[in-house]
């Protein structure tokens, strides 16, 4: 049953009412184009807004609506929960042509199951948005974040003494976080600080930040991170989270210190003496936040923290690769050409990915603040804040929320659909996934059938995704077809005829795309601040959201294939002929060797999970390493303390080779690389061991890589089966692939 709420008058009690009113009345005009009537007067259809106490709510987070035919009464201790209530409102309500359709019956009492729920929005010159802001894009998006029933914003204070200022920032940051603050307690939403450690003295680390304290309007939370950044043993890092408390409750007596237990890169025993400090149950702390580089896992955290604190959970929404939740982080195998070409911090929406991890802490935490460098995780954090407030929420509705509460007028389902498409095309190797162009086909029949939706930053957004996925398979499909007639020739021996099957050109349809990408991303940075390159646009970084500068980055080895055709044709001819022979074998194994590639082959293929939480140190989407001079099959570079591996089908009796490459950053301190083969010891000593074979490396790897082979006798095989390990204990080891040969 729906309700029609067309020419909607608003009621208000006065006081918190009059401001949630205000705000209300601004959307529907929004939404409608005809600001709503106020009245004093029992009238329909209506909503009302009025306050209550605790007989009736826990919090100030909670609302209650009551509704009776076309009249809403929104229920709440203050403006928080008010706003909360009319965004419930909005999020189950269409609009066509003026009419305001309430798809359901809202009525309820609705307490959020999180205490903490916000983001992080800083202002500096590292993230692809925030940077490009005015004070009144801060507000809309307060605004737009309390929609899901987010209660706490994020910012930063100045980093390490120093005010840098990009050429987008319209303000000081000193001045952004004092206004900032301001506007985010104008609608009663909690502010943290992401407040990093500096070197210097606990003094003048205390002063320089009451100064800060001081001048915010308000102050919930302030958030020293242990490290990433920060180099201060635990013991020191307690001791001045506890000092710095002190300063913050004279400026603000409510607000809490929350410290991180991440820990310092250079210090893997930092989390022993942080439990240590915390066991003498400091007062002046409120909880720990666990996130990236954490000291523990989250359920070791939580045997071994005192309860008394609580923990709030730092969640990475924003990253794609190099990060601590990459795309499928169970299972770490997003496809390299996509890892390439859209990068770390490209546009994300990953609703499904990040219901699984919040299923995963829910239970260890009392809310959450996610890690974010722009509205590239616009969806994500949505998707999140909405689970915090209501955790056994279906996806799909909240993404039907999504849809109205932001893209009022098209149909709901249609641009769910879009969303959850936009996921899926990240789903195995694009050659093989026909599914992403569905998704393009959804976006565009969107456009074609609203083309005033272009005005909407969030539609620009997913177009430019869906188009971006489409461009990538495109080239994909391409260049693959290319490599296999131009090796064709190449086994023949016509270099040429291969050197210019792989120079053929891209088609118009295929062009056209490509500049539609770009006019798109020129789009985003007008309506919204979205940087999606370095030198038009200013993002910080090559990986900062920067897509325009890595979308043709190589998906295929065709460029690689190329520079070697065209060296091989630099040679004598008998000379270039047996070049090419030894590139075109380079990853052919027999039946009875086997070649593994992380970046080709994925984890699945090993017969055998890794050992604790690894990381892949993906190169794929570095401008300066995928550039022609690497194979694809190199671009997954794992970085772990032991890889492992169990494989069969070898013969028995035979004698073998193992082949490994590795990063060339090697440390002369290191004497205990192993390598084991079915529990026997085959090597042991200083990084790599076994022997090099500079040739190989020469013409089969890019800068930066080297092998190292060992033999593997024919005794340490069980029947033609081999379990392989390869480990360092203090640093680790950083490989992409490996050979096993015949002797």
């Amino acid at each position: 049953m729906t309700y029609d709420f067309t020419n909607l008058s608003i009621i208000s009690a006065g006081n918190d009412c009059d401001k949630a009113a205000e705000l209300f009345a601004e959307e529907i005009a929004l939404r409608t184009g005809v600001p709503p009537k106020y009245s004093d007067a029992p009238c329909t259809p209506a909503v009302i807004f009025e306050l209550c106490d605790e007989t009736i709510l826990p919090n100030k987070d909670s609302y209650d609506l009551k509704l009776e035919g076309s009249v809403l009464k929104i229920s709440a201790y203050g403006l928080r929960g008010l706003i909360f209530g009319f965004s419930y409102f909005l999020r189950k309500t269409t609009y066509d042509c003026g009419a305001i359709m309430l798809i359901k019956d809202i009525t309820g009492k609705y307490i959020p199951a999180m205490k903490m729920r916000g983001h992080q929005l800083g202002y500096r010159t590292t993230p692809n948005t925030y940077d490009a802001w005015s004070f009144d894009d801060y507000y809309r998006y307060y605004r737009d974040m309390m929609f899901f029933g987010s209660n706490m914003c994020e910012h930063m204070p100045i980093e390490k003494f120093v005010q840098k200022k990009n050429r987008l920032m319209k303000y000081d940051i000193e001045e952004l976080l004092v206004e900032a603050t301001r506007l985010a307690d104008e609608l009663d939403m909690d502010v943290s600080i992401w407040y990093p450690n500096n070197n210097e003295s606990v003094e003048d680390a205390v002063a320089r930040r009451k100064r800060v304290f001081e001048m915010m309007p308000r102050l919930n939370a302030v958030f020293p991170p242990g490290g990433d950044p920060g180099e201060f043993e635990s013991r020191e890092f307690v001791d001045r989270c506890i000092a710095i408390s002190k300063a913050m409750k004279q400026a603000h007596p409510e607000a809490e210190m929350w410290p991180s237990a991440q820990r310092p890169h250079s210090m893997p025993d930092w989390g022993e003496g942080f439990i240590e400090k915390m066991e003498q149950l400091p007062d002046e702390i409120t909880g720990v936040i666990t996130g990236p580089n954490r000291a523990f896992t989250l359920d070791k955290l939580r045997r071994r923290l005192p309860a008394k604190y609580p923990i709030r959970f730092y969640p990475d929404i924003t990253h794609n690769v190099r990060c601590e939740h990459p795309v499928h982080f169970n299972r770490d195998d997003w496809h390299f050409s996509l890892a390439s070409t859209l990068s770390r911090e490209s546009i994300n929406p990953r609703p499904t990915e990040f219901r699984l991890l919040h299923r995963l802490v829910r239970r260890y935490v009392v809310g959450s603040v996610s890690y974010s460098e722009g509205v590239n995780d616009d969806i994500n954090k949505m998707v999140w804040s909405d689970m915090d407030f209501f955790p056994d929420v279906s996806l799909y509705d909240t993404l039907l929320d999504y849809s109205r509460v932001f893209f009022f007028g098209l149909p709901a389902k249609k641009v769910a659909d879009g969303i959850l498409g936009l996921e899926l095309n990240w789903e195995g190797d694009p050659y093989e996934n026909p599914h992403i162009e569905t998704t393009l086909s959804i976006w565009q029949d969107l456009l074609e059938q609203h083309p005033s939706i272009t005005d909407n930053w969030r539609f620009v957004m997913c177009l430019f995704r869906a188009e971006c996925d489409a461009l990538v398979r495109r080239r994909r499909i391409f260049e693959t077809e290319l490599i296999e007639k131009a090796k064709y020739e190449l086994h023949k021996g016509a270099l040429e005829a291969a050197k210019e099957i792989l120079s053929v050109d891209f088609d118009e349809e295929y062009k056209a795309l490509h500049k539609d990408i770009f006019a798109l991303a020129d789009k985003l940075f007008h309506l919204i601040g979205l940087q999606l390159d370095v030198e038009n646009y200013g993002t910080d970084g090559w990986e900062r959201g920067a897509t325009l500068d890595t979308i043709d980055l190589p998906v295929t080895d065709r460029p690689w294939l190329l520079n070697k055709v065209q060296a091989a044709l630099a040679m004598p001819a008998d000379e270039g002929l047996s070049f090419i022979n030894r590139i075109l074998n380079r990853n052919v194994a027999e039946a009875d060797e086997y070649y593994f590639s992380l970046a080709e082959h994925g984890f699945d293929v090993l017969g055998i999970p890794q050992d604790g939480e690894f990381y892949i140190d993906y190169q794929g989407d570095r401008p300066d390493v995928n550039n022609g001079n690497i194979p694809m099959s190199m671009l997954k570079l794992y970085d772990h303390f032991t890889f492992r591996c169990k494989l069969g089908g070898f013969v028995p009796g035979m004698d073998y080779k193992l082949r490994v490459t590795y990063s060339s950053k090697k440390n002369a301190s290191l004497k205990h690389h192993r390598i084991m083969a079915n529990n026997t010891k085959i090597y042991e000593g200083a990084q790599y061991g076994g022997k090099r074979n500079e040739q190989f490396d020469k013409e089969m790897l890019a800068p930066g890589f080297e092998t190292a082979t060992y033999s593997l006798p024919a005794h340490v095989f069980e029947n033609g089966c081999i379990k392989l390990e390869i480990g360092e204990p203090t640093a680790g080891v950083m490989m992409s692939e490996f050979w096993i040969f015949r002797a």
